[in-house]
């Protein structure tokens, strides 16, 4: 028999989504609670008019990832700072890195080491402006129509551009991560985008909360074994993560 959510119990599971997920659709969304997505919209206008999400074409995105907003309102805040303690260790001058975007890459970049030497790549405005506070960065930035849901260039030109490069690491964040479905999401243009940057790369690093674990979305971006790192807050020996050690992939 279904659950059936009042209407404050539904709203409260779509903020934990949407700051779990950082971006959810409004077809998600209505496929969890078992609602139409007529319903979904009507919540996440209300959640909208309160001031907790913003609004964004066929879903809704945290108010974390907004440029507006203080990296302290972050859901999961010091979760995500741990993972980009751990990340910033396989930075080296002279790197070539392609980077995503993100509530867990903005704590990343923020840690980057003011001295490193090295040139990042990304498809995210708000990631390149971001890179602009390191004075020893070359950044590069990859342009092409802007998706309202992720915030990234997407279209034919931006993945033809990324076909062309071979870089050292890209780092990335997931919305999904499972140990069999690998990541998903549930935006066709966010995950061509994500498999062109992963195409483009000797090394991959995802990062993300743990709480992302055991979630699967629509549409695979990658399997596991593509990706060489694994980074999360928990650490390393923990017994969770055990699902996730495959033969590739380092969880770090």
């Amino acid at each position: 028999m279904s659950v059936v959510f009042l209407k404050d119990e539904r709203k409260d599971l779509i903020i934990r989504q949407i700051n779990l997920h950082t971006r959810v659709s409004l077809g998600d969304l209505a496929s969890s609670l078992n609602v139409s997505e007529d319903t979904v919209r009507r919540d996440v206008n209300d959640l909208a008019e309160e001031g907790k999400l913003i609004k964004i074409r066929g879903g809704a995105m945290s108010k974390a990832y907004h440029h507006t907003s203080n990296l302290q309102e972050t859901y999961s805040h010091h979760n995500k700072k741990v993972i980009a303690e751990k990340a910033v260790k396989l930075l080296h001058d002279g790197m070539l890195v392609l980077i995503g975007g993100g509530t867990t890459i903005r704590e990343f970049i923020k840690l980057i080491p003011h001295e490193l030497k090295a040139t990042f790549i990304t498809v995210n405005p708000l990631t390149a402006v971001e890179l602009l506070d390191k004075p020893n960065l070359e950044i590069i930035m990859v342009g092409g129509q802007i998706s309202r849901y992720s915030q990234m260039s997407v279209g034919g030109e931006v993945y033809q551009r990324l076909s062309e490069l071979r870089v050292d690491l890209c780092i990335m964040g997931t919305n999904a991560l499972d140990a069999r479905e690998g990541l998903t999401d549930s935006d066709w243009e966010t995950v061509q985008a994500k498999k062109a940057m992963i195409r483009a790369t000797a090394k991959v690093a995802v990062l993300a909360i743990s709480e992302k674990m055991n979630s699967v979305m629509r549409m695979k971006v990658a399997d596991l074994d593509q990706i060489d790192y694994l980074i999360t807050e928990l650490p390393a020996n923990s017994a969770l993560l055990s699902p996730y050690r495959t033969g590739k992939t380092d969880v770090l």
